[in-house]
């Protein structure tokens, strides 16, 4: 053991001898927390009320999702921490600073839509209330947690908290087939990773005798040459778990049948919340705890980030109108697209000192994706009350029976097509591409650029079968729903002020976040 990595352990001995006990910032703490104590009382409440009033689970975790939100109200230009090691060391586990704010914001406002998206899901598929609504609550603190983590530990019990009932919520609709072959391939993927990356956890703890980010970031450079080749797989094998979070290809293959096997809102809800959770540790692990090792990581990533817009892409261009294939199978596929681009600035990041433009970037770039693709899949729910296969025929000429939804969803593809009125999809793509500029990897602006133009025919596809009156027989008239026509409203209006003023999320782009 090296002398770095020893005084790096005896510290951590000596602070655990030196208080068991301390204070913990609850204000700091709390986001995750309420979402946490509000699934809690869920789960207690199911068991008292009888099957007429089993709806108001669904508004108690939509207030509870509402307050855990506002819970970061106080935290806004502040720096906490809390879990911190004494004696010295300083090392916290749970760090409440912008980063954390932001994704917990992303996070908790995502699975508010989505729960939203759920209060007609649940009835409509008739998903046993209680146990939906605990599960989403469950999976919403973990994903609040991760974020804030600072430490190996926390992080993995974060992903895992946040993992873990979306399985059950995957395969909840019981007696259907393709949702439990979505649920098993979703587990036994994701559990295959989940392995993986433990392992690398651990060798990266024998290597530097520490787990928290910041002490394992100054013990990795001085491990010897034994201890190094150590170390070097720890983080390769650390990046193969988060990877599959973010489903970057090859780890993305769950994505597809996941999402159509999925009830839609959990689909949604994967796809925005699933995604940040993934990225969030993604940076935390390459940008805090393993900076030295940028020449592993770096090139990794650019390389993964370019397969995945790629691979992503032309699944998305595979699946045609004429051809009765699934609409939410093409977001799927679009998802695993949208994840390449959000890779670029991390693997840049490698390449620069400017680290927190390249977190910003893809911070900004996931606000962005998060509003218009949770508003694609609310438009997406409010067709399949009417026509379960969910197909892209079945927008055939919506404009004609839903109008206000058709020009919502013609919206969010332009958006995530990066044209106008959708000018936010623009700019972020602007500066992801510029990301990685900057970082002089021309090749992976070349091919983001080529990506970028694969995309637009999809998405234009689509958007032109919302308006196609060719003689056709048009969509039938979509079944009204108060609650979905709502969320379809707040994602178009909040898509609406971030083109207007792309400064909002762009700001990002140019603050540091850690």
């Amino acid at each position: 053991m090296t002398p770095a990595t020893e005084a790096t352990l005896q510290t951590v001995q000596t602070a655990g001898a030196a208080q068991t006990i301390q204070s913990v910032d609850w204000v700091a703490i709390a986001p995750p927390a309420v979402a946490a104590v509000v699934a809690l009382v869920v789960l207690v409440a199911d068991l008292f009320l009888d099957d007429r009033r089993k709806p108001l689970l669904g508004w108690v975790s939509l207030a509870g999702l509402a307050l855990a939100g506002l819970s970061l109200i106080p935290l806004i230009g502040e720096n906490r921490s809390t879990f911190c090691l004494t004696g010295g060391s300083g090392a916290c586990s749970y760090v409440a600073d912008p980063f954390a704010l932001v994704i917990q914001f992303l996070v908790l406002g995502g699975a508010f839509v989505a729960a939203l998206l759920s209060v007609t899901s649940v009835k409509d598929d008739k998903l046993p209330e209680g146990e939906f609504w605990f599960l989403l609550l469950s999976s919403a603190a973990g994903a609040a947690l991760l974020p804030a983590s600072r430490d190996l530990a926390t992080l993995v019990v974060a992903l895992e908290v946040a993992s873990l009932p979306a399985f059950a919520l995957v395969g909840l609709r019981r007696g259907e087939a393709r949702s439990s072959e979505a649920a098993l391939k979703f587990f036994l993927s994701s559990v295959t990773a989940t392995a993986v990356m433990l392992l690398g956890v651990s060798f990266v703890y024998a290597a530097t005798g520490s787990m928290h980010l910041e002490a394992v970031a100054e013990a990795l450079p001085a491990t010897d040459s034994r201890l190094g080749t150590l170390a070097t797989t720890g983080v390769a094998l650390t990046l193969v778990g988060f990877a599959f979070k973010t489903a970057a290809v090859p780890f993305h293959f769950w994505v597809p049948d996941t999402y159509v096997g999925a009830p839609l809102p959990v689909a949604a809800y994967l796809s925005v919340v699933g995604k940040a959770v993934g990225f969030s540790g993604l940076i935390l692990v390459t940008l805090r705890a393993f900076p030295s090792y940028d020449h592993v990581w770096g090139p990794a990533l650019a390389v993964l980030a370019a397969l995945t817009m790629t691979v992503g892409n032309l699944g998305a261009l595979r699946q045609r109108p004429d051809r009765e294939h699934s609409a939410v199978r093409l977001l799927a596929w679009s998802s695993v697209g949208q994840a390449g681009y959000l890779l670029v600035p991390i693997a840049a990041a490698a390449w620069t000192d400017d680290t927190d433009r390249a977190v910003g970037a893809t911070v900004a770039y996931a606000l962005m994706y998060g509003v218009v693709n949770l508003g694609a899949f609310a438009v997406a729910a409010l067709v399949g009350r009417t026509h379960a296969a969910n197909r892209i025929s079945d927008y055939r000429a919506l404009i004609s029976t839903r109008p206000l939804a058709a020009l919502c969803l013609g919206f969010f593809l332009l958006c995530l097509a990066g044209l106008p009125p959708g000018v936010v999809g623009l700019f972020a793509k602007v500066t992801v591409f510029g990301a990685a500029v900057d970082a002089g990897l021309g090749w992976l602006a070349v091919v983001m650029a080529v990506n970028v133009v694969i995309a637009l025919y999809y998405y234009l596809q689509w958007t032109a079968v919302l308006f196609r009156t060719d003689g056709r027989e048009a969509a039938p008239r979509v079944a009204p729903s108060g609650v979905l026509t709502a969320t379809i409203g707040v994602t178009a209006v909040l898509g609406i002020a971030i083109s207007g003023a792309p400064q909002l999320i762009l700001r990002f782009a140019d603050t540091s976040l850690f």
